[in-house]
């Protein structure tokens, strides 16, 4: 809580659709918290997917509407009743209910961790609700080129990076045992494990990293594992686990391969890794498991593509390969492997590259930034 130990005397208040982890992380904060629930039609929607089945996309689309407007109204009572001065939204959903809950004399900044641009409705609602809104934070500079592409000049597009806590994301802590959560045998000593960390999204490349294990030789000492399990409500969202144990079986890898399923503690996880492979197909807005390997002194190889790009640079703190190239992945995973002391250069740099996530530095960017919004704001 950067904000809080950097603004004492303001009053934060979380309004969340749902209890949770962020729930649990802000108590003891001095953070009043709200629980304002979505319906469930409209925690389910997603716009991933709607364009391969646009009419049932469709339906889905006017079952979620259906509630917005009371949603809205109690949105902003809340707003209201909490005298608030900004609002911060992350999410596209939350971006799009605070604009039209915003009342007036209030600031809006919208904290964009996504792109719009495979986005067409959601796009075009925020191009649309834009005018309502007074700053934007983008996660990455590619993103603030896709939202400023989006928006045009409707509001200013501020860059900051996510931050981590690195006292849990650090080198030193508990591990994971990950062959017991996996329901593997013990792994043969020397074993060099590789690890893809990421949650269940079509997109984070979890069919191309199997294929980069299982191009991986024989001979290798060598452990993948991937780490994660399904978190979205949205529909059309995630691969299947139970596709993906399928996948491996039939690439040969039962026995090079684990699936943890969800772990709540992903630094430990980390640490219990050699190496932490990013394989995103698509663009990446950010990639914070980049940022939290990085911190964890874990040497990764990364997707060059989007956000993701700008946190690495190839051959000094990490690896990096083109989108979807299985092959490229096996030869960047199969030189770590091979080379301890690469593997060791890369981690080293990473980890002392990494305090430019701390996440404590994040109110020294967000506190000007919303005096700014604020003051854009007509009395």
């Amino acid at each position: 809580m950067s904000l809080r130990r950097a603004q004492p005397t303001w009053e934060l208040t979380l309004v969340t659709p749902g209890d949770g982890p962020l729930v649990a992380a802000v108590r003891g904060q001095d953070v009043h918290t709200v629980i304002v629930p979505f319906s469930p039609a409209l925690a389910r929607f997603g716009e991933r997917g709607a364009t391969r089945a646009w009419i049932p996309a469709l339906v889905r689309f006017i079952k979620a509407a259906w509630g917005v407007p009371a949603y809205v109204r109690t949105l902003r009572a809340v707003i209201r009743e909490r005298q608030a001065e900004v609002i911060h939204t992350n999410g596209v959903k939350a971006h799009l209910l605070g604009a039209a809950a915003k009342p007036h004399g209030t600031a809006l900044v919208w904290h964009m961790h996504e792109y719009l641009r495979p986005r067409p409705l959601s796009s075009a609602l925020l191009r649309r609700l834009a005018p309502r809104c007074d700053a934007v934070v983008a996660v990455s500079e590619s993103v603030a080129r896709d939202m400023r592409r989006a928006l045009g000049d409707a509001c200013p597009v501020s860059t900051v990076y996510n931050g981590i806590d690195l006292t849990r994301f650090a080198p030193a802590g508990p591990r994971l045992d990950l062959d017991q959560l996996s329901g593997l045998p013990p792994a043969p000593r020397p074993v060099v494990r590789v690890g893809l960390v990421a949650v269940m999204a079509c997109w984070k490349g979890h069919d191309v990293f199997l294929e980069a294990m299982a191009a991986l030789p024989r001979h290798l000492p060598v452990r993948g594992y991937v780490v994660g399990g399904p978190i979205y409500e949205t529909d059309a969202s995630e691969t299947s686990l139970d596709g993906l144990r399928t996948r491996a079986r039939q690439l040969g890898l039962d026995d090079r391969v684990g699936f943890t399923g969800f772990v709540r503690a992903p630094e430990e996880a980390m640490r219990a890794l050699d190496v932490v492979v990013h394989a995103s197909t698509e663009p990446e807005p950010f990639g914070l498991v980049i940022a939290e390997a990085m911190a964890c002194a874990r040497a990764i190889v990364v997707t060059r593509s989007g956000g993701a790009a700008e946190l690495v640079e190839d051959g000094v703190d990490g690896l990096c390969v083109p989108p979807g190239d299985a092959s490229a992945l096996a030869d960047a995973v199969g030189e770590l492997v091979r080379r301890p002391d690469r593997r060791r250069r890369l981690s080293e740099t990473g980890h002392r590259r990494a305090t430019r996530f701390d996440r404590n530095r994040l109110a020294d960017a967000l506190v000007p930034l919303y005096a700014a919004a604020a003051g854009r704001v007509q009395p």
